[in-house]
């Protein structure tokens, strides 16, 4: 983790509490991550001198490292230091997973990486980030972007939820739902940073989806419609899509997939080797469309993500 002139304290935590700890809640022995510090020069003050760090490595960490996370800082106009945003290039160039938390987004940006490519930032900073870099596809709404190699998270906060979603692209769902639970904190939050956008309140307060939406998790096995959903709410389905499109920036169906899909993922690591059982304990119906679907969603077959994410007997997490 590059920590820089300026970094914002908050997610140097975030990223020293979620993969520079000892995780016990997985009933293993020793880290899954190893954590190193690195920094331009020898003294690095954090955002408004609340501390001053010393004794961190130097930028010739980076080129050890199998991932990067650069955190941000409030003065995103301020062009970072050559020496910082070659250590980036460099990083990425030996294949190396590049992360951004908050507005490390900017020094992504200005090292190069994203032109061309979907990425986010903190709301607030929306407008300077397009002006400074408008050949970068920016997607403000959104919590966090994943593009493979390069993975942008939004707001402080955001950086948690980033992640986690890290957790489990590295070691699945079950894993990282062990780790959220650990942290006190979801293991997917539903909808983006709209939610959090400063704009004039409506006249009619949108009604919450939370609800509907923990009905539903209950009932993925079952034939599930929008228009059954919509009856549910009490609305048309017309208003369930606008309400869906607002609180979650997604459409029903779509939820009702990503939902379903996260189950037969979550049943394949407990150790389920019954397609036909997952796609049906999980509403995905057949094994035609389970294999389709996880595909989509992680790239990978159900066989290949049994190998990498399934958990042997014995190996049952305890959390």
């Amino acid at each position: 983790m590059i920590v820089d002139e300026g970094t914002n304290p908050f997610e140097v935590g975030v990223a020293t509490e979620l993969f520079g700890l000892p995780r016990p809640e997985l009933g293993r022995s020793g880290p899954l991550y190893e954590v190193t510090l690195c920094a331009p020069t020898p003294r690095v003050r954090m955002n408004h001198g609340f501390f001053t760090l010393t004794g961190v490595s130097g930028l010739d960490a980076v080129d050890a490292a199998g991932t990067l996370v650069v955190p941000g800082r409030p003065d995103n106009v301020v062009p970072r230091t050559p020496p910082v945003l070659d250590a980036i290039r460099r990083a990425h160039a030996r294949g190396t997973r590049v992360v951004s938390f908050c507005t490390g987004s900017f020094a992504l940006a200005e090292a190069g990486l994203l032109d061309g490519r979907r990425a986010t930032t903190h709301w607030m900073w929306a407008r300077s980030f397009r002006e400074l870099h408008p050949r970068v596809l920016l997607e403000p709404d959104v919590l966090f972007v994943d593009e493979g190699d390069v993975l942008t998270a939004a707001g402080s906060a955001a950086a948690l939820d980033l992640g986690l979603h890290l957790w489990r692209r590295d070691h699945g769902a079950e894993v990282a739902n062990a780790v959220s639970r650990r942290l006190v904190f979801a293991a997917h939050r539903d909808g983006g940073q709209r939610q959090f956008v400063e704009r004039p309140l409506p006249q009619v307060p949108d009604a919450s989806l939370g609800p509907l939406l923990a009905w539903a998790q209950e009932r993925l096995h079952e034939p599930l419609t929008v228009a059954g959903l919509a009856a549910r709410a009490a609305v048309s389905p017309a208003t369930l899509h606008r309400r869906f499109r607002a609180q979650l920036g997604t459409t029903p169906l779509a939820w009702l997939t990503a939902e379903r899909v996260a189950l037969a993922c979550r049943l394949i690591e407990r150790g389920e080797e019954r397609l036909d059982v997952v796609a049906a304990r999980s509403g995905l119906g057949t094994a035609a469309n389970l294999r389709t679907r996880l595909r989509r969603a992680t790239g990978l077959s159900p066989t290949a993500y049994r190998r990498r994410f399934g958990h042997a007997p014995g190996e049952a997490l305890t959390a």
